[in-house]
């Protein structure tokens, strides 16, 4: 029989996937089961192993949803199999999430458990909005209240007395169905009508949105923005403060919608200096990296190295892929011999000195005839044998243009790219319901692939606003194939010069 395993109540935090902690974090890495609620960034879950079981609490308006006392059942037969289970909630566990009753269930079954505190929205989502919670010159307190109470978790047993006499800051958690009887009653009560107030929709995220108000003013506010949960509501003095501290929605790409293509293993470089830089990330790869239909050339160039004069490297992709089959025929680099290396661009470079492999040549452009022209100034090709290590489908002007200055080239494929179409973090479903303000492409691939999976000029139609941007010339010869025109094109074919590009876009238009 199995030793009982331990459940781990852990606090996801408020949404923004860095507030999860470090705890929380080793957790998710070796968990064999996580149940998880459904405003949990799925980012999160990519951090538990593959082989780990993921059950979704589901939404609570559909019928499929986990009830408490299923979740209850659930964490306690998974744990009596030995499992390390985490449940993953929220917030704080214990804080208006239930915590405290699955804890009470898991002591009365005699199941091991530990809970993990997590940030709380009650403070992140103020802070991400300008609003600290307390100040010297405003209120030295603050009370939280919820709008749901009870076993359902839909009444509401607001003390309007109390709460109108209780001095300090008030934030109120899930209280915008009721926002308008919250604050007629507190003004009937006797606080003024122009009493500061601001409402914070999905906090600490991309998503986030702010409303300032009064006590008078903010729910005919909410009501013609069609605010909807999940939000949180402050109202006090402290609220005057927004102007003054409002750092978070200040970043340049805030309100952004920006889509990422990449594949998932490079993604997170990107995505998280978009994030960084406030833009409402959707990942959405469409291409993962896979090993060549045929591995017989890739072999042989392999067992041929010291025939060559130069190896040409036209993507950190061919780099990686190239040096994984290498390593598993040689031990030491050395084995690669006297071979000079050309890097097309400079991540490609930087991924080579990574290896501590010194780039003689470097072509900026990514070009076939400039490629070939950086080439015949640097020396004489003629005759020269050049491996050209890159994808499996791959433009032909590079190897014809060597050719012409008399160079033997032998065009290796040592990857291919294919389509991905899960959609784990459920971002896809994301942009066709509502769309996007950029969608960045790093390679013709990613054009080709993402074109298969959302037919992008129909999307471009749905969606006029969104705009195109394209990492150099060889990914924006694939848009234009479409009959369409990025928007920008980075001047520096690097994830940099992307980022830098889509900055200088919306600096213009700011």
């Amino acid at each position: 029989m199995n030793k009982t395993g331990t459940v781990y109540l852990v606090g996801a935090g408020p949404g923004d996937a860095g507030l999860l902690t470090l705890r929380g974090a080793e957790l998710l890495r070796r968990a064999d089961v996580v149940i998880y609620d459904v405003l949990v960034n799925p980012e999160l879950l990519r951090l538990a192993p593959t082989t780990a079981e993921l059950i979704s609490r589901g939404s609570r308006t559909t019928d499929t949803a986990l009830s408490q006392e299923q979740i209850n059942a659930l964490m306690i037969a998974k744990a009596r199999e030995g499992k390390c289970v985490v449940r993953l909630k929220g917030g704080d566990p214990y804080v208006f999430g239930r915590g405290g009753e699955e804890a009470e269930a898991l002591a009365d079954a005699r199941v091991p458990f530990a809970v993990v505190p997590g940030v709380s929205s009650i403070v992140a989502a103020p802070n991400c909005a300008g609003i600290p919670l307390t100040h010297r010159e405003h209120c030295s307190s603050f009370t939280v209240v919820t709008g749901h109470e009870g076993a359902s978790g839909e009444e509401s047993h607001f003390d309007l007395d109390q709460i109108a006499r209780i001095p300090g800051t008030k934030v109120i958690l899930m209280g915008l169905k009721k926002l308008g009887e919250l604050t007629e009653g507190l003004i009937a009560r006797g606080m003024s009508p122009e009493t500061p107030v601001a409402i914070v929709r999905w906090g600490t995220t991309g998503r986030q949105q702010s409303v300032d108000g009064t006590l008078g003013t903010i729910a005919r506010l909410a009501a013609r923005l069609d605010l909807t949960p999940p939000a949180l509501t402050v109202i006090g003095d402290v609220v005057k403060l927004r102007k003054k501290l409002n750092w978070f929605e200040r970043r340049p790409l805030f309100g952004q919608r920006v889509v990422v293509t990449r594949a998932h293993t490079q993604a997170a470089e990107f995505s998280n200096r978009l994030t960084e830089l406030g833009a409402d990330v959707l990942e959405i790869p469409c291409i993962k990296i896979a090993p060549p239909a045929n591995l017989h050339p890739l072999g042989d160039a392999l067992l041929e190295l010291n025939a060559y004069d130069w190896l040409v490297f036209t993507s950190t992709n061919g780099v990686t892929a190239f040096f994984d089959y290498f390593y598993k025929g040689f031990k030491d680099t050395r084995d690669i011999g006297g071979v000079r290396i050309a890097a097309v661009g400079p991540g490609t470079a930087a991924k080579l000195r990574e290896l501590h492999l010194q780039v003689d040549l470097m072509p900026e452009e990514a070009i076939g005839k400039k490629i070939a022209k950086s080439f015949s100034q640097y020396e004489s090709i003629e005759n020269l044998k050049i491996c050209l290590l890159r994808a499996q489908v791959a433009n032909p002007d590079l190897p014809q243009a060597l050719e012409e200055l008399g160079a033997i080239v032998d065009d290796i494929p040592c990857y291919q790219t294919v389509a991905e179409t899960e959609d784990a973090n459920g971002d896809a479903v994301r942009l066709r319901a509502e769309g996007a303000d950029w969608i960045t492409f790093t390679s013709g691939s990613t054009v080709e692939h993402f074109h298969a999976r959302f037919d992008l000029p129909m999307l471009l139609g749905q969606f006029p606003q969104a705009r195109l941007a394209s990492i150099g010339p060889e990914t924006s010869k694939a848009i234009e194939a479409l009959g369409l025109t990025p928007a920008i094109e980075a001047k520096t074919h690097t994830i940099e010069g992307l980022t830098a590009a889509l900055l200088k876009a919306e600096g213009k238009k700011k």
